[in-house]
């Protein structure tokens, strides 16, 4: 400093101009000093105010929770369903198809989802009416559309499956896999396998896919003869593709009539109100011990997703059927030929019934069973091999789980009097089958179609339908199968989307007159010709509809 100052004298600053910058520079430190001193004693303050402020807004404490002891039930039950929901959902699977649509010449493809899934008008929610007139295939199941060409599509289709056996059987909705050309399955564990469809019958609605594995987690099945309104049930599925979804509910009803207006078709479907939505079906129903009591099927709804109505077909139905489809890869179902009805308090007492249970026998067929074994319209069937009737319903479940040739005792009262009348059963449709033993295009043989007997009512009502066609002349008139002809050949009861006969043009409810100019007489006649149809060569068949006959080309794929 001093050599500092000795330094400044040389330069001839005079001491009194050195003075005065020392003066003024020692001013403007202290006022530094001073501001930064007054700077953070305001933040000091500022900070304690808001921290004063803050402890004085802070909330009341809530009330305290409700104790254990106060809820112990709820808290019971709630640990019953997740121990239920953990048991049963590695078990549940999620079904994705692709199969082959097509489009109706002239429709519009550009109407709203709901209505291309279920058709403008249906009252039914995403399963619609799982047998409605188009059948199930691109009616009753989620999908996408790909176009190629103007009649040809593909659909992606999902669905739900449940696991019966460790080995790698999965229960679906048959409207789930009908026309699939690929399977495919997701398990809990996000796995993705292939599946092969073991069989499916249409009749009920059920198919049987398999996959491969061992040791696979499955649900067993339990007993619905002994369930209740009100029981608890839980629903498991897949709904708009939310994957592994459970939902509570109980049962609403039991016993609901089957929605189709084709009476063969069993009922006793379960109601409940767990929902119930697009992609459940095929899925899971089981109750609080977790048997698979029923399979989600469809909803009866206005606006196409759940509304409190959900059903399944019960487990004393589904059970026999994929018993069958796993041991046989069909179902040949067994009938009687009766139209019957449920006893009611209004008509028992026509009958002198003094309980209004069991069926009552509206109509017999002529040649069937039934008629054979002596029923009449107007008897009550009141057991059947010494098991009570309730109601039609239950006759019809009874009967549907039995195969044909078996003999049933039924119990009938006849104008006051108890009778025992043995039935033998045949199958229903006669000979009815799918062409060949192929399971291709869903079990309905290489050229995709499945066959029927013309019955004399069927005969009588395709004839009825012939009668407005008119007499004149006309495209399609062929050879004369106008009104009052005798007309005999197979009823179309089924056709494969994008199969050979789809593709011809053919349509349920066509009749096959022909098959290469051979003349048919039954739906076994016609099977039989169609299979012996050498491999990679097409088929002539002759076919009647809507009044008309002309000849279809059926393509060979092979």
């Amino acid at each position: 400093m001093k050599m500092w100052l000795e330094s400044l004298k040389s330069t001839g600053l005079k001491s009194t101009g050195f003075k005065s910058t020392i003066t003024r520079r020692i001013a403007a430190a202290v006022i530094a000093v001073a501001a930064i001193a007054a700077l953070a004693t305001f933040d000091f303050t500022r900070s304690a105010n808001a921290a004063s402020s803050a402890a004085l807004a802070k909330p009341a404490p809530a009330a305290a929770a409700l104790d254990d002891n106060s809820v112990s039930a709820l808290l019971t039950l709630d640990r019953a369903m997740e121990t239920l929901a953990a048991r049963v959902t590695p078990a549940v699977v999620n079904v994705t198809v692709v199969s082959k649509g097509k489009v109706q010449p002239g429709g519009d493809d550009n109407t709203p989802d709901i209505q291309q899934f279920f058709g403008p008008d249906g009252p039914f929610g995403f399963f619609g009416n799982p047998f409605g007139d188009q059948g199930p295939s691109g009616r009753n199941r989620q999908f996408r559309q790909f176009r190629f060409g103007p009649q040809n599509r593909i659909e992606h289709g999902l669905g739900s499956g449940v696991i019966i056996s460790p080995d790698g059987y999965i229960v679906t909705n048959n409207h789930v896999i009908d026309g699939a050309t690929d399977i495919r399955v997701t398990m809990s564990n996000k796995e993705v396998m292939p599946a092969k469809l073991i069989g499916a019958d249409p009749l009920t609605d059920l198919a049987v896919i398999k996959v491969s594995g061992n040791n696979l987690p499955s649900v067993p099945w339990g007993n619905s003869a002994n369930l209740r309104p009100g029981q608890t049930v839980l629903a498991f599925g897949n709904p708009y593709g939310f994957q592994f979804t459970v939902t509570r509910g109980i049962i609403s009803a039991l016993n609901r009539p089957n929605p189709d207006s084709d009476r063969r078709k069993p009922g006793e479907f379960i109601q409940t109100d767990a929902a119930i939505n697009p992609g459940n079906s095929g899925g899971a129903l089981v109750d609080a011990r977790g048997e698979l009591i029923g399979i989600n099927t469809f909803l009866v709804s206005g606006s196409g997703s759940f509304a409190g109505m959900g059903f399944a077909i019960p487990a004393q139905i589904a059970e026999p059927t994929v018993n069958t489809l796993i041991r046989y890869g069909k179902v040949t179902h067994a009938f009687i030929g009766i139209q019957i009805e449920d006893v009611t308090p209004d008509n028992a007492k026509f009958f002198h019934l003094t309980n209004a249970a069991g069926a009552l026998i509206s109509d017999v067929q002529a040649d069937a069973p039934g008629a054979k074994a002596g029923l009449r319209a107007g008897d009550v069937i009141t057991e059947l091999n010494g098991q009570k009737i309730s109601d039609a319903g239950e006759l019809q479940a009874l009967v549907a789980a039995k195969r044909p040739g078996d003999t049933v005792r039924l119990e009938v009262i006849r104008n006051d009097k108890p009778m025992s009348i043995a039935v033998m059963l045949e199958e229903l449709g006669g000979k009815n089958a799918s062409e060949t033993a192929s399971t291709e295009h869903g079990g309905k043989g290489r050229w995709g179609l499945s066959l029927g007997d013309l019955t004399p009512d069927v005969r009588n009502e395709l004839q009825g339908e012939d009668q407005g066609s008119g007499g004149g002349e006309g495209q399609g008139s062929g050879r004369g199968f106008g009104r009052g002809a005798n007309l005999h050949g197979a009823i179309v009861e089924d056709v494969v989307p994008g199969s050979p006969a789809d593709n011809a043009g053919i349509s349920r409810g066509d009749v096959i007159i022909e098959v290469n100019r051979e003349p048919m007489k039954s739906a076994s006649d016609a099977a039989s010709a169609l299979s012996k149809v050498p491999k990679g060569q097409d088929a002539l068949v002759l076919v009647w509809s809507n009044g008309g006959t002309t000849f279809r080309v059926m393509h060979s794929e092979e």
